[in-house]
């Protein structure tokens, strides 16, 4: 199984995010089993954050193998489907940040508003390895709402012929072409105002 080094070095630094999927990869696969060499499990994740990328070194679930899929719903849920039996687990982050003060809060508001002084830098940085500390150490119970069941993994990815965009030239997986005037375009030509 990957450590959390292996996460921080894929993913440029450690962070309060990463350390949730990462905590809810190692979750899934002590459920499922290895991590995915090929397809034999699928990630569905509900949003785009840092954990996303945890959850590709650890389960070896990418974009690019056509076994993790993206919903883009912004809820920390995490589903791992094993292939071919359609054993899945899934994950809902319930873990919450320890409540600020009011003090805490407004330096808060000071770094989203841009401020970058010492005191509140060292701030942020000092709140954030707290946070990233209680995730690592927390009891999974702490953390997560599990639920496992069976459900049908989707299809395998599947390999498409790519075509000419028309107007742009550049090549479009041929499920993506859309149709204008018998001229075969990507996506953003077709949406352009004005193509003919």
């Amino acid at each position: 199984m990957k450590s959390y080094d292996d996460i921080v070095t894929f993913h440029g630094h450690s962070c309060p995010g990463l350390a949730l999927g990462y905590r809810v990869s190692r979750r899934a696969l002590k459920e499922l089993g290895n991590r995915s060499a090929d397809e034999e499990v699928v990630a569905i994740v509900e949003n785009n954050s840092c954990a996303v990328d945890a959850v590709q070194v650890m389960t070896g679930c990418t974009f690019g193998k056509g076994n993790l899929i993206f919903r883009d719903y912004g809820k920390q849920v995490y589903t791992f489907i094993r292939r071919p039996s359609g054993r899945s687990i899934r994950i809902s982050v319930v873990w919450e940040k320890p409540d600020e003060t009011d003090e805490e809060k407004k330096l808060w508001g000071s770094y989203a508003g841009g401020d970058r002084s010492r005191k509140v830098v060292a701030f942020v940085h000092s709140r954030k390895n707290a946070h990233l500390r209680s995730i690592l150490d927390a009891d999974e119970s702490e953390l997560f709402a599990v639920k496992w069941g069976k459900e049908p993994a989707p299809p395998e990815a599947e390999i498409y012929r790519s075509i000419r965009c028309a107007s742009c030239g550049e090549k479009v997986a041929e499920p993506k072409v859309r149709i204008k005037q018998g001229r075969l375009l990507c996506i953003p030509c077709f949406e352009m105002k004005g193509l003919k």
